[in-house]
């Protein structure tokens, strides 16, 4: 049900103008889809803003910037909206909403896609697998192409070809004044700079130009599950094995609760499972000699690698993360786990809070690495894993349990985490937080916000704070 507003944000006047200039559609409370469009991925985000623009197009963008400048309106932008922290919506503001601008543009003889920000990583796969063809991004197929890219990104392929933002060629961007820009590596660089894993600090970027790899259509991977008496075991042969694995093979582990799913024997169902997730995007013969050690490692339950059409294996976790659940994660890059780490890992996890909370350590180094962490706003390129704690449930009165375990689990794991985290797996978590994931890089954002958005109009978002808004820049530390 929506709750009313203590103050009318805008005047009705300007909503009626604003209607009247826009391609697309403004949502407004009183209308019968209002709930549908501001929901988002994660439930436990429950805002309500005054309007809803949905964009036709880049002149609906520039408008509804306008329009939030001119009446000084709290504004976020919603492209997938598959973000954990929700930032994609607000209270009582503007959404300017992505989603409807969903052209693709393969060119296979430039091996480049042109997309607009409300694709998914699904309809980019589709499109770009009709030539061959692959970008680096992303392991659930309704992930935005626009948050993922602008936090840096990264999936099964990353190893190889690097982040997404490591094969971005240039984006459109509109700024805080209403101006549509052009960035790349040749005009605008430092925008291009700080787009490339700043998390939407300075515009919406409405085209982004990626380079593209010929990969599949088949590929090498699946899962294999253990029981979870022997997760301390498989995570210590994983360590081995990711540190041998050469660029084309990706290896995630997992410890989660076994679902319903035909390819496990009944009596598994509901229980606490091991998992490991391999990739191999090289010829197939190749892959099935690199993946056999995995595969031969102890007394799996199940083992379901084989091979498989590229876009398929890229949905295979979207129905565990599916939307309309409650979800808050913790998540910080670790170096090789330690044996004193996996055994608080495991018997952790033992305490899983809900069926599908999941422990999951993501590999990463290869082509991510051979980037210097200064190349992009992105940072944390040294890191061998991402160790995430993903908690997620249905019931609202269930929040403080699962939030306190997940909260307690990261501190738990403190003293075997370095001090990066990646922008795309933060919850709500302050400013200390964002400054660990650009790190070193933060004070030259700060002079990227400076000069693109002073005063901070786009800040739903990990927040970088322009200088007027800290002490005019006077207690800003240099490195």
């Amino acid at each position: 049900m929506k709750t009313e507003t203590e103050t009318e944000a805008i005047d009705a006047e300007t909503v009626t103008a604003f209607e009247e200039s826009f391609r697309g559609r403004v949502v407004l409370p009183d209308d019968e889809d209002y709930d549908e469009h501001r929901r988002i991925w994660n439930a436990m985000i429950d805002r309500y803003p005054a309007m809803i623009a949905r964009c036709a197009g880049v002149a609906d963008v520039i408008a509804s910037v306008n329009v939030a400048r001119e009446n000084d309106l709290l504004l976020s932008v919603k492209a997938g909206g598959h973000n954990v922290a929700g930032n994609a919506i607000c209270d009582d503001g503007l959404v300017v909403d992505l989603s409807p601008m969903t052209s693709v543009r393969v060119d296979p003889d430039r091996k480049t896609v042109r997309v607009e920000p409300g694709v998914t990583m699904g309809d980019l796969d589709r499109e770009t697998q009709a030539f061959g063809l692959v970008t680096p991004g992303g392991t659930v197929s309704t992930t935005g192409v626009a948050g993922l890219t602008l936090g840096g990104g990264w999936g099964w392929l990353s190893r190889r070809f690097g982040l997404t933002v490591d094969n971005l060629r240039s984006v459109d961007v509109v700024t805080a004044r209403g101006e549509l820009v052009h960035a790349s590596e040749d005009e605008n660089p430092d925008l291009f700079w700080g787009i490339r894993g700043g998390g939407g600090n300075f515009g919406i970027v409405t085209a982004f130009e990626f380079d593209c790899h010929e990969v599949g259509p088949t590929v090498l991977g699946g899962m294999v599950i253990h029981p979870f008496e022997d997760a301390a075991d498989l995570l210590r042969f994983h360590r081995e094995f990711t540190a041998e694995a050469p660029d084309e093979c990706c290896c995630y582990a997992a410890i989660m609760t076994a679902p319903p799913a035909p390819f496990l024997p009944e009596e598994v169902h509901g229980t606490k499972v091991a998992a490991l997730a391999p990739f191999y995007s090289g010829s197939v013969e190749a892959g099935e000699a690199v993946l056999q050690p995995l595969r031969d490692f102890g007394e799996p339950i199940v083992d379901v690698v084989q091979p498989t059409p590229y876009i398929a294996l890229q949905q295979m976790l979207d129905e565990p993360q599916a939307p309309g659940y409650r979800n808050y994660w913790k998540s910080q890059m670790v170096d090789p786990l330690p044996d004193e780490a996996i055994d608080a890992v495991v018997e952790r996890a033992n305490t899983l809070p809900s069926p599908m909370s999941q422990i999951v350590l993501e590999h990463l180094g290869g082509a991510i690495s051979r980037v210097e962490p200064d190349a992009t706003a992105y940072r944390n390129r040294n890191a061998a894993f991402s160790f995430n704690v993903f908690s997620r449930w249905e019931d609202p009165a269930a929040d403080e349990a699962h939030v306190s375990w997940a909260r307690e689990f990261h501190a738990a794991m403190g003293p075997f985490s370095s001090d990066g985290v990646a922008v795309n797996f933060l919850s709500q978590e302050g400013d200390e937080r964002v400054r660990a994931a650009y790190g070193d890089n933060h004070d030259r954002l700060v002079d990227v916000k400076d000069a693109y958005d002073p005063e901070n109009r786009f800040r739903m978002n990990q927040n970088v704070t322009p200088s007027a808004q800290t002490d005019g820049g006077a207690n800003r530390e240099r490195s």
